[in-house]
């Protein structure tokens, strides 16, 4: 009992000791510094003596010092501190035993006794380039300077001393993403399979949305045929070439839609055109055209533009994919008609007597053929049928084709095996495919 009270004396002593150590090293004027930072190392409040020890008697000394560290580098720091440096990868102050390369022993401004306040990278820039953390479009955290958001400051089991798997660090925060992708019913293939820094910068990019590359030669390293056909053709469609790119027309990520489209294919597309400018020039207004026809076109009844349409680049006029002509008169050729016959039966217009080939015969007599292989008068297919919807059957405009200032009606009047019709071309002319209507009176009228 004797022994136990003398050495408890001792140590309540010893601890008196060092307080009033510390409390003397604190106010007698030298170091009066260490009792000013915002966050205090908790020894450096009234243990000193738990990092320092006297080799010297008589401190202060006006030559040399009369103390030293009681262990150097990092072996100083493990007497409370677990030891570091155990994991993959190791921050390299880490494995070099350079704990005050980043903190103050004494105490700091920041939290975890750093020199930087809430602003780490004051503190990371001190080794790390800022110049790729600095471009126009930066990461959020980076912005704020929380680099340890996303990185462990001493060691992690990751590359690049990442928190956690690349991909669901990111999703840690994107959680719309996280959700999205667990929802859709397709999932672009580079955000199932590769991580996020596929496409995006994690840091900062001259690109909008932290994009590696513009758009749309980002996209373009995987879809090489695309970026093929976009190099080589007569046109390329205007969305491609803006800074959005791709992404006007596709979802990036997830999409419940074939082809990762954004949205239904019909309603994107009128999105622009619908009368939306371009540029100066207004686009056609196809919402304008098909808004109550009664016939829509069948790829446009099925919801699809590119039915007719290439949405990337094509050779011909309005990215077509095909050759379509744009003059009242046409006479079929070889290859004329080929966007039409792409769907339509292609011997349509190739013989003059058919059963099998068309509707629009009187008996065997097709006059698909009749009326479009006139070699001077050959009328193309825009003589009769509207391209996108019509207000009658069979792609007809109740107004009428444009014939330059005029307006030619049809006059289209349909029965269960023919019909008639009494266009400014000619009279009235009846046909009907099981038996042949005469109409010989009007042959070769207004022809």
């Amino acid at each position: 009992m004797k022994t136990y009270l003398l050495l408890l004396t001792l140590l309540l002593a010893c601890a008196a000791g060092n307080a009033a150590a510390a409390e003397n090293c604190l106010s007698g004027g030298c170091h009066a510094k260490i009792a000013s930072f915002k966050h205090p190392h908790q020894p450096a409040q009234g243990n000193c003596l738990s990092c320092h020890r006297e080799k010297t008697p008589g401190h202060p000394q006006q030559k040399g010092k009369s103390f030293e560290l009681v262990a150097k580098g990092s072996a100083l720091c493990a007497t409370c501190h677990d030891a570091l440096g155990k994991k993959k990868v190791v921050h390299a102050p880490v494995k070099e035993g350079e704990c005050t390369s980043c903190h103050n022993p004494h105490g700091g401004n920041g939290r975890h006794l750093t020199q930087a306040d809430e602003n780490q990278k004051e503190l990371c820039f001190g080794c790390h380039d800022a110049a790729p953390f600095k471009k126009p479009h930066v990461h959020g955290p980076v912005a704020e300077g929380a680099c340890t958001a996303c990185h462990d400051p001493h060691e992690s089991a990751g590359k690049a001393l990442l928190k956690g798997d690349l991909k669901e660090l990111c999703l840690k925060c994107h959680e719309d993403f996280a959700k999205g992708m667990k929802q859709a019913a397709r999932v672009h293939g580079p955000v199932k399979n590769t991580p996020c820094t596929s496409c995006h910068d994690p840091h900062s990019s001259v690109h909008p949305s932290l994009l590696k590359e513009k758009m749309p030669d980002l996209c373009l390293r995987c879809h090489k045929e695309i970026g093929k056909k976009m190099s080589s053709a007569k046109l390329v469609h205007q969305p491609l070439t803006d800074a959005k790119g791709c992404g006007n027309c596709h979802s990036t990520h997830f999409s419940a839609a074939k082809g990762l489209m954004a949205g239904d294919q019909k309603a994107i597309c009128l999105g622009c055109h619908g009368g939306k400018p371009l540029g100066n020039l207004p686009l056609r207004d196809i919402a304008k055209e098909l808004a109550g026809k009664k016939t829509l076109h069948g790829p446009l009844k099925e919801g699809k533009c590119d039915g007719c349409h290439n949405p990337h680049a094509s050779d011909y006029r309005r990215l077509l994919l095909g050759n379509y002509p744009v003059s009242f008169y046409a006479p079929y050729r070889e290859g004329a008609y080929d966007l039409c016959l792409k769907c339509h039966n292609k011997n349509l217009l190739r013989y003059p007597d058919t059963t099998v080939n068309t509707k629009f015969r009187n008996g065997a007599r097709n006059l698909h053929y009749l009326h479009v292989t006139d070699r001077i008068k050959g009328r193309s297919c825009l003589a009769c049928h509207e391209t996108h919807a019509g207000g009658d059957d069979k792609l007809m405009n109740p107004q009428g084709t444009r014939f330059g200032q005029w307006q030619i009606k049809t006059r289209l009047k349909l029965t269960a095996t023919g019909g008639s019709c009494a266009p400014g071309c000619h009279l009235p002319l009846a046909y009907d495919r099981e038996r042949a209507v005469d109409n010989a009176k009007a042959q070769g009228v207004g022809r």
